[in-house]
């Protein structure tokens, strides 16, 4: 592994934590809820969920995985549904780590929400996906596995922690808004249409 293929990587992870997905809106709805701090916690829960993701790798669980096309599927399939879920409640306004109208009032425990989060990516089976069919591109066989895994972690991870911590700072900033009903609805519409957008893309793919 070289300069050149570290800095691919990191530019390809940054473009993908920029895209508007279900940790992105779960990061802003945490941030209109409760503040940017307590948003902190779902962004650590979801960089652990790509730690464990990264040790997977490293380990070659993630192989086997992709060797096993029924398990895949059945990962898929559960991830998508559970996006699934998310999404008809962020739209129908029903508790969920998308629901900013109907959690006003409430300030989830961190433990709570580090976990909510930690779930929400480890379910998402586009970060799967992602690790089984992008990360192996810029893994050097000749060359020790669990380094190179390792170096692509941080180079993945450190700008995923600022991109996802300025979403929260952005959010909180907004916060305002939350005590106008109509804006705390419309945010929750488009976080649905966005996940259900994203559950539909892992099934067709």
């Amino acid at each position: 592994m070289n300069y050149q293929s570290l800095a691919l990587f990191t530019l390809t992870e940054a473009a993908l934590s920029l895209s508007p997905g279900p940790a992105v809106m779960m990061v802003i709805t945490c941030a209109l809820t409760s503040g940017w701090r307590r948003s902190v916690y779902a962004t650590l829960g979801i960089l652990s969920g790509n730690a464990i993701y990264f040790v997977l790798s490293a380990s070659g669980i993630s192989g086997l995985i992709l060797q096993a096309p029924g398990l895949f599927v059945t990962i898929k399939y559960l991830g998508a549904l559970y996006l699934t879920y998310l999404g008809i409640s962020a739209l129908t306004g029903r508790p969920s780590p998308l629901t900013i109208s109907q959690l006003q009032d409430t300030s989830p425990p961190p433990l709570t929400v580090y976990l909510q989060a930690l779930m929400l990516q480890l379910t998402n089976p586009k970060t799967l996906l992602m690790f089984i069919a992008i990360l192996p591109q810029f893994v050097d066989t000749s060359q020790p596995v669990s380094l190179q895994i390792f170096l692509l972690a941080v180079c993945s991870m450190v700008p995923e922690w600022f991109i996802l911590l300025g979403y929260g700072i952005a959010a909180s900033r907004a916060r305002h808004l939350i005590t106008k009903e109509k804006y705390a609805v419309a945010t929750e519409r488009i976080a649905g249409i966005l996940v259900l957008f994203a559950a539909l893309m892992v099934v067709i793919n």
